[in-house]
């Protein structure tokens, strides 16, 4: 298995706007993202949910009928694809998220496993946005994973920060999940890590032994947001895209689905001398009972 890439499509994403970008929000749009992903190599959904009301802007949700026809959309047609459903919520309300998981138990979900001051800046020096603290403390932390462990969900600890990736050892040391811990390192966010390659081999010697790692590769810098994925394949980790994390292909186009990203991305894959990984040789890969 030395030789295979696990990799993941983000099919949507929290807040990019449908009328302005090709996002899928429907379920027949989420099932036709996932069936593209598959179809260029992509072995996991990462998926968001939106609101099916109009009235209401396509924000997320966690109303458990438009979560459960998504995902029944998604594995009508790509019964094969893994799920990894996103749990991400500011505050201490995580009742949403948890009932999507009792209910509809994916074989993989999303566990942030740190806060992060949410910031980005203008060049006149203005906030883009109003400053937002992603709050994940360790209480919150251990509440997602008990119910992942519960119900059998293996979780993916998203790392905004080298400390944040040092502390799921930490984890695991105090019993706070079972198996190999999974980390994302969350590069390219303005107040997080930067999108940078050489940082890699640094987090990687951070990671607790027997870990499984991906990069989420997002922010500015086309061109070297595919380097890090680059570099990330060249290291043994494995890799996402899809149109939460980029709108843009290696030569900087606008990517126009999904698809066109996990095909460029498979391709860099091919061009290290690896193969993607097969939804069976996934689970294997990753401990997916």
């Amino acid at each position: 298995m030395e030789n295979k890439v696990v990799v993941t499509c983000a099919v949507t994403g929290v807040l990019t706007d449908p009328g302005k970008f090709n996002v899928p929000v429907t379920p027949e749009q989420m099932a036709d993202a996932a069936k593209q992903a598959y179809d260029q190599g992509a072995t996991i959904i990462h998926a968001h949910f939106r609101s099916q009301d109009p009235g209401l802007g396509a924000f997320p949700t966690w109303d458990l009928e438009p979560v459960g026809k998504i995902i029944a959309a998604i594995k009508e047609r790509v019964p094969e694809i893994i799920i990894n459903m996103s749990t991400g919520v500011m505050g201490n309300d995580i009742s949403g998220p948890v009932a999507c998981l009792e209910k509809f138990k994916p074989e993989m979900a999303a566990c942030n496993a740190g806060s992060l001051n949410y910031l980005k800046i203008r060049k006149d020096g203005e906030w883009a946005w109003p400053t937002i603290l992603f709050d994940n403390p360790v209480e919150k932390i251990k509440s997602f994973a008990d119910v992942m462990t519960a119900n059998n969900i293996i979780p993916e600890f998203e790392c905004f920060d080298t400390g944040i990736v040092r502390s799921v050892g930490m984890f695991k040391a105090n019993g706070m999940f079972k198996g190999n811990p999974h980390l994302s390192f969350v590069m390219g966010v303005d107040s997080g890590m930067p999108a940078r390659s050489d940082l890699l081999p640094i987090l990687k010697d951070e990671l607790p032994v027997d870990s499984h790692w991906q990069v989420i590769a997002t922010g500015s810098g086309r061109e070297k947001l595919w380097d890090l994925h680059k570099t990330c394949i060249e290291l043994g980790g494995n890799i996402r895209t899809g149109l939460e994390d980029t709108l843009y292909l290696p030569n900087g186009d606008r990517a126009h689905d999904n698809g066109s990203l996990v095909e460029a991305l498979v391709k860099i894959v091919r061009e290290v001398g690896k193969e993607p990984a097969s939804p069976d040789e996934a689970r294997r890969i990753l401990g997916i009972s």
